[in-house]
């Protein structure tokens, strides 16, 4: 496919700049024919007014007064056709008359060389200024220029008044402007010779400067912005030579400087670049390790009948602040922990770290099974260092598995929904203790629970609740049960697979502000 080619700003400049000079000759030559036209037909008409002075002096105008009556010739009459041809002959004049004007726009000739005394003929000229002349005795105002049969003429035309002062013929001597037409050709010829002279010089001058000063130093600066698109290298001096002491070195200067600019922040954005995908790298390999640190081979106890479990935990950056856990404390006494650092990234994952490995290792100290003191120590040692500020709600149950007894702590955290056998999922509602780390010396609640075969456990954090799509509503509480008892016997891990489906299809493509964790514990019993 052929590509069109583009006329450059040399090519536009030029082709600019010879419109322009051929429009101001057209123009010029028009303005100046039309002056030269008026004034040439201004002599004209004049020279022949002072043909037709000189004739009026001559005549006798009451003899010409006499032949408007009888319309006869008389020895005067032929004599005064010979000073009339005579006239015509050494002035230059196309025609000379004598006649009379009528109302129905006629003229009768008391003379005029090509037909005899009393013909008839069409007014040619203008009537109305005719007319006034005759009627009125005055010198019409405009060149009485026509076209007619005669040719193309302009009239010069006096009235002829008797003695007693009436008007009785009008004078006419006309002039042929073939001859002004020739002298205005003339004119125009050397005209144009003239202007194109001067123009061609104007024009090469123009297209100097203007190259100069203005299309040199935008294709100089067109080349350097290409190559500097091209290299994003700062190496090429030649805008710099622009030197035109106007807005175009202005502009140079400008980008010299914006390009400088620009190399300096390319260099800066490497750097932090370079200082991003480390950091990048650094927390995909802290989220591997946060993953790492949670359970997630499931079955965890394949050996153990008496329950099913089943555990994910989403994170809304790289790194979380939610966690989960459940451990054997012995054969009999399982552990499970849900906790929701307050924060996001970094810092809760540290903080999380910290508050997970406690939590497990103060479980396993001894055989108390009491979640209420397990949280009330390792409260204590986390504000012994907490500078952060940070805290993190708990929800902490130990199980008997050969009972299905067991005890459980909420310090501040989401209520639980549990299951009992053939029925629904419900919230576990009761009164909360206060989050983890949130002051120093907490006496944590416990309250105890009986979990009978077929009963199950679903604890979650805040992300699940709170989740929010584009409308800026939240998932809320009465949605995870609908989607909880939407198949309400399912296994552990298909039932929170339904509830992260469920999520995702009320937020859609809002993004997720916070970690999202689930846990189901389905108790079977002995068997």
């Amino acid at each position: 496919m052929k590509t069109k080619r583009k006329l450059g700003i040399h090519g536009k400049a030029l082709i600019g700049i010879l419109l322009f000079t051929l429009c101001m000759n057209v123009l010029m030559c028009l303005s100046g024919s039309v002056i030269f036209d008026k004034v040439v037909q201004k002599l004209y008409n004049e020279r022949g007014y002072v043909v037709a002075h000189i004739i009026l002096k001559q005549l006798d105008h009451d003899k010409i007064a006499e032949y408007t009556q009888t319309w006869e010739e008389d020895e005067y009459y032929r004599k005064m056709v010979e000073y009339l041809e005579y006239i015509q002959e050494f002035s230059n004049a196309a025609y000379i008359y004598i006649g009379v004007p009528y109302e129905d726009k006629t003229i009768k000739y008391v003379y005029d060389s090509g037909s005899h005394i009393g013909f008839e003929d069409p007014i040619a000229a203008p009537f109305d200024e005719l007319w006034t002349a005759y009627t009125e005795g005055v010198r019409p105002t405009s060149y009485l220029v026509r076209h007619s049969k005669y040719g193309y003429l302009t009239s010069s035309c006096l009235p002829v008044k008797d003695s007693k002062g009436n008007v009785v013929a009008l004078l006419f001597v006309d002039t042929n402007m073939e001859e002004i037409q020739t002298t205005l050709f003339i004119f125009i010829r050397n005209m144009v010779i003239i202007a194109l002279l001067l123009l061609s010089v104007f024009c090469l001058l123009n297209w100097r400067y203007v190259s100069r000063n203005l299309i040199d130093p935008i294709v100089t600066i067109r080349d350097n912005i290409n190559k500097f698109a091209e290299t994003a290298v700062f190496d090429d001096t030649s805008i710099m030579q622009i030197r035109t002491n106007d807005e175009m070195e202005d502009l140079a200067k400008s980008i010299s400087k914006m390009e400088a600019e620009i190399v300096d922040y390319i260099k800066s954005i490497q750097i932090i670049t370079a200082e991003k995908e480390r950091i990048s790298a650094e927390l995909n390999v802290a989220t591997k390790i946060q993953a790492d640190m949670l359970p997630s081979i499931f079955p965890p106890f394949p050996n153990r009948k008496e329950f099913d479990i089943y555990a994910t935990m989403t994170p809304a950056k790289e790194v979380g602040g939610d966690f989960y856990d459940f451990f054997l404390i012995d054969d009999n006494h399982l552990a499970l922990v849900m906790a929701d650092v307050a924060g996001k990234g970094v810092p809760a994952a540290l903080f999380m770290v910290n508050a997970k490995t406690l939590i497990k290792n103060r479980a396993l100290m001894d055989n108390q099974y009491s979640p209420a003191q397990i949280l009330t120590d390792v409260n204590n040692q986390i504000c012994a260092t907490n500078d952060t500020g940070l805290f993190v709600t708990v929800w902490l149950a130990i199980i008997d598995l050969t009972t299905g007894k067991g005890l459980a702590s909420n310090a501040g955290h989401e209520h639980p929904a549990i299951k009992r056998k053939d029925g629904y999922y419900e919230f576990d509602v009761y009164k909360h203790s206060p989050a983890v780390a949130a002051m120093d010396g907490i006496r944590f609640r416990e309250h105890e629970f009986e979990l009978h075969p077929g009963d199950v456990f679903f604890v979650y954090t805040d992300g699940v609740t709170e989740a929010t799509n584009a409308e800026e509503e939240l998932y809320g509480s009465d949605r995870l049960l609908k989607a909880l008892n939407s198949d309400k016997d399912a296994n552990a891990m298909q039932l929170l697979q339904n509830v992260q489906a469920d999520i995702n299809e009320f937020v859609k493509e809002s993004p997720q502000f916070d970690d999202i964790t689930m846990l189901c514990f389905r108790y079977f019993g002995l068997k």
